[in-house]
């Protein structure tokens, strides 16, 4: 029996860059889809050169509260008009020195710039550096999407995907319990298990990653990425560069679809 996995590349609408090498795999059948960052000013052109794979390809949210420019100005979330970064973000939330209000309201416009631009709602929505586990996020799905049978797809919490990478699973892991039975509970699917994280700083992890992912990852499981090309405008944004290109090339390879065929594993698409 043909076992099939879930290749999800994070960030695209982030910088060009990243842009084409995802829409590269996505062409060559590599990866099932990508979760979207509305916030910038060329998401208006990404979306349109993303809008004609709808229905080929998953294409999702992916809800951003850390490290960039704030969609809706300053705020008690973005005082100057800039998202904290993650370290100072989980805190004040949790401490309510960030009224939720700012927080829902900041999400609400990235999802209306998706929604405008793609014609249609997320097929599933995400987080950048798995803000989507927060509790004030996991009260904004709750709220914005009220009626169970509308309601998109989520990203789940990790497995143990690496031994070397387990600190960083667990820290996450901490954030994200009790997300999966909560949400599934309120009435969402839950896209698990999550496996791909791992120490981006170490980018020759990344191929034997992937490789234990194609023989183990359950059927169904989901694997996360991060591909791209570099340029001036990932440099200016994000500190995630050289990797990129790394996944990307192994994403791309013949070696790759070698080890998929090996173990008999095929790629979901987004119709699935």
């Amino acid at each position: 029996m043909t076992r099939r996995i879930r290749l999800i590349a994070d960030d695209y609408g982030l910088a060009p860059g990243v842009c084409a090498g995802i829409l590269d795999l996505l062409d060559r059948g590599r990866l099932t889809g990508t979760s979207c960052m509305t916030g910038f000013p060329e998401w208006a052109e990404a979306a349109a050169r993303i809008k004609p794979l709808r229905g080929r390809a998953a294409i999702g949210l992916h809800l951003t509260l850390t490290d960039q420019p704030a969609v809706t100005g300053k705020s008690s979330l973005a005082p100057g008009g800039r998202l904290p970064p993650l370290r100072s973000l989980a805190l004040p939330v949790l401490r309510g020195r960030v009224d939720e209000r700012d927080v829902h309201a900041e999400l609400d416009a990235q999802y209306s710039r998706f929604v405008e631009a793609l014609g249609r709602k997320p097929d599933f929505i995400d987080g950048h550096q798995h803000v989507h586990f927060l509790p004030v996020v996991r009260g904004w799905l709750r709220t914005r999407f009220p009626d169970t049978a509308g309601r998109p797809v989520l990203r789940g919490a990790p497995a143990l995907s690496d031994a070397a990478a387990a600190p960083k699973i667990a820290a996450i892991a901490a954030v994200a319990a009790g997300f999966n039975q909560s949400m599934q509970r309120a009435g969402f699917a839950v896209l698990k298990p999550l496996a791909g994280i791992y120490d981006w700083r170490q980018p020759e992890k990344f191929a034997p990653l992937l490789e234990a992912a194609v023989e183990a990852l359950s059927d169904r499981g989901l694997f996360m990425c991060h591909p791209g090309h570099v340029d001036q405008t990932l440099c200016a944004r994000d500190p995630m560069q050289s990797v990129r290109e790394v996944e990307f090339g192994v994403l791309a390879s013949d070696a790759f679809g070698a080890s998929l065929a090996r173990a008999g594993v095929e790629i979901l698409d987004g119709r699935e």
